[in-house]
């Protein structure tokens, strides 16, 4: 029932004035920020990590402004998902190198952890006549699950893949034409990772923007996603040239290097709650 209510309160939402719902977001991450001091723990400690020249002063100010951007993407949803398609088409701008996504050339579209996710997809979708696959991982609430599933592929006959398919079923998308809409940026445990520099500490990541690139022949488009006052940027970058390369550990600690550089450029977009370096290499003390 509460779930229910959750869904009924976002298509609600949807109908108010963005103002307004980016009111709303900057109190509800202002009071998780003041309740859940676990997660604000975990901010900190990653904005120690990587920036280790910051003032404490500063990892808190961030801190504060990552909670809010939390919160205003969540309740974004609520337009990105039910609110009129000229409502969404408006407020979601797509700048850059769109040609980059034309045609039907196996095209992976590398999408950092940026609050603006959703937003990239849902912009992605509705303005570019392409498909767009995803890798999906179900939710453990059923009815959060048919939510979420239905308004990440909301537009442009979006398909979602589990990501137990199978690589073969990925890398066949990919080359059938499809943009795969690829996420590696996070802390998926050891089994599936490799240890590379992120600001320059070990972090493990997947190497799959590596892998399906070569699997798939496929160039590598960036997608950065900014949110702004008046909805979203997302800024559609020049392909890699060079990449993939035949060293997949060189592969993905250039992908973190690039992404280190867009972070810089709006450190309190990312999503820090993440435990990014949760797993540690062999030896090593935990930081949470």
């Amino acid at each position: 029932m509460i779930s229910h209510l959750g869904v009924g309160f976002m298509h609600l939402l949807a109908r108010l004035p963005l103002p307004w719902v980016r009111t709303l977001g900057r109190w509800f991450g202002q009071f998780l920020y003041l309740v859940v001091w676990s997660r604000r723990r975990v901010v900190d400690v990653n904005l120690r990590l990587c920036f280790p020249q910051w003032s404490a002063a500063r990892r808190r100010q961030v801190t504060k402004e990552v909670f809010v951007h939390v919160a205003q993407s969540f309740f974004d949803r609520a337009w990105l998902w039910h609110a009129d398609p000229d409502i969404v088409r408006r407020r979601i701008v797509l700048t850059g190198a769109l040609r980059e996504l034309a045609g039907n050339e196996p095209t992976i579209v590398f999408a950092p952890h940026f609050v603006g996710l959703d937003a990239g997809v849902t912009g992605l979708t509705q303005q570019v006549p392409r498909r767009v696959t995803g890798i999906y991982t179900p939710q453990s609430n059923a009815v959060v699950d048919e939510w979420v599933l239905k308004g990440r592929h909301r537009f442009g006959g979006a398909k979602p893949l589990s990501r137990n398919a199978g690589v073969r079923v990925l890398v066949a998308s990919l080359r059938a034409g499809d943009l795969m809409y690829l996420l590696p940026d996070m802390n998926f445990g050891p089994d599936e990772s490799i240890f590379v520099p992120f600001y320059g500490v070990p972090a493990a990541t997947v190497p799959s923007l590596s892998r399906f690139a070569r699997l798939g022949r496929a160039k590598v488009v960036p997608v950065i996603t900014r949110l702004t006052p008046t909805g979203y940027e997302v800024r559609v970058l020049e392909a890699w040239t060079g990449f993939p390369t035949d060293d997949v550990a060189a592969d993905t600690a250039l992908m973190n290097e690039r992404l280190q550089g867009w972070i810089d450029e709006m450190p309190s977009q990312y999503y820090w709650v993440h435990k990014r370096f949760k797993t540690r290499p062999p030896g090593e003390a935990k930081v949470y």
